[in-house]
């Protein structure tokens, strides 16, 4: 592999996956599969999105006889079959199954779905499973789907759930930069992995711009915001790092692996790239712990921030109890029907009481003022 491995990988601008792919119909034993725009769609069965033989790095269209087009891959030593799969049922996989030999429990997890990120090494094949994730700008949530490859000696069998895939585009500019392919199934292994872990950084971008406009919310001063709104925010905020961590935290050990010798269908050549993509999967998962780390943080703050709020809604309360409470006691205390009172019978009485409470109240009103309680 050369130097100029990275830049064939990478997402487009936006991080969209390119769809172009050739549009048309399988012939032979797969009826109603249809490649449009890299997606499948199903007439009673059509789950094959794309399906080449690659000799030398150059793509070469197969029939559907996988079993004579992966013979002929093996004999010719330099070339390997690459299928595409998209949501297949456990029927319309059993063919494929079969042909490529692939073991019983890697297919199990791959018609399943629902798995953790992991690699795991059979006699015949390398199986991984990825988790891409998109960011929908509009809603603002991280969504995960699940991509399986199945790496062997002369075949890479792909097999995608859900809409986040890099694999159209990877396809498409591994396709126009024939020398890496040339390196054969472990190739396409980096290419895939590289791109869902690149799409991890810029999604990591986009929830960091997330969260700074949700401080910046947080800690606004403006009275009147309604806080169980913004209480819920930081809560489904904390739900979508959450979703985002379960695709990238465990990635980690199985790029830890392809690493290290030992591992089958991955060339010697290959371990630094792949060191590369565990580099850049260290960075999305510091982010998505800083992600965490601060979103807890704004979490206490905000709860701190009703506390004090609340106890400066109570100081004002009772500030105004207070000076209600001077006047009401006086006014009380000479509304007593007792006829010995010594100030009823005085003609200056009423001034004076009145007088009395307005020097009071200003005096409580003055103290209250400079202590901050209103």
């Amino acid at each position: 592999m050369t130097a100029t491995l990275r830049s064939p990988y990478a997402f487009p601008a936006g991080g969209r996956a390119s769809s172009r792919r050739v549009a048309g119909r399988l012939p032979g034993e797969w009826p109603g599969v249809f490649l449009a725009g890299g997606r499948a769609t199903r007439e009673n069965a059509g789950v094959i999105v794309d399906s080449a033989i690659y000799r030398e790095g150059r793509r070469t269209e197969c029939t559907t006889d996988f079993s004579h087009a992966l013979e002929e891959a093996r004999a010719e030593g330099h070339s390997f079959l690459w299928l595409g799969m998209y949501e297949p049922t456990e029927e319309e996989f059993a063919r494929v199954r079969s042909e490529f030999a692939l073991h019983p429990l890697a297919v199990e997890d791959a018609l399943k779905a629902h798995q953790r990120p992991k690699l795991e090494v059979y006699d015949d094949s390398l199986f991984m499973v990825l988790k891409p994730v998109t960011y929908d700008d509009q809603a603002d949530t991280v969504t995960a789907s699940e991509l399986m490859v199945f790496v062997g000696d002369a075949f890479v069998v792909t097999v995608r759930h859900g809409e986040a895939s890099p694999l159209a585009a990877v396809r498409h500019r591994l396709e126009e930069h024939p020398e890496i392919l040339r390196h054969g199934p472990g190739a396409v292994l980096y290419a895939v992995s590289d791109a869902v872990v690149d799409h991890y950084i810029e999604v990591a971008a986009e929830l960091q711009l997330d969260l700074e406009e949700l401080e910046a919310e947080v800690f606004a001063p403006v009275r009147g915001r309604d806080t169980r709104n913004t209480a819920a925010e930081i809560y489904a905020f904390k739900r979508e790092v959450l979703e985002f961590r379960r695709a990238t935290g465990p990635l980690a050990e199985p790029m830890a692996r392809l690493q290290n010798p030992g591992v089958p269908f991955v060339h010697a050549h290959a371990r630094p790239f792949f060191r590369d993509v565990d580099d850049h999967l260290t960075r999305a998962n510091e982010s998505v712990e800083g992600l965490d780390r601060l979103l807890s943080d704004i979490l206490s703050a905000h709860l701190a921030q009703m506390g004090v709020r609340q106890n400066d809604d109570m100081r004002k309360i009772s500030a105004w109890a207070a000076l209600a409470a001077v006047p009401t006691l006086i006014a009380g205390v000479y509304g007593m029907n007792f006829d010995t009172m010594p100030e009823l019978k005085w003609d200056l009485g009423y001034p004076v009481i009145l007088g009395v409470m307005i020097i009071i109240e200003v005096s409580l009103y003055r103290l209250f003022k400079r202590r901050g309680w209103l």
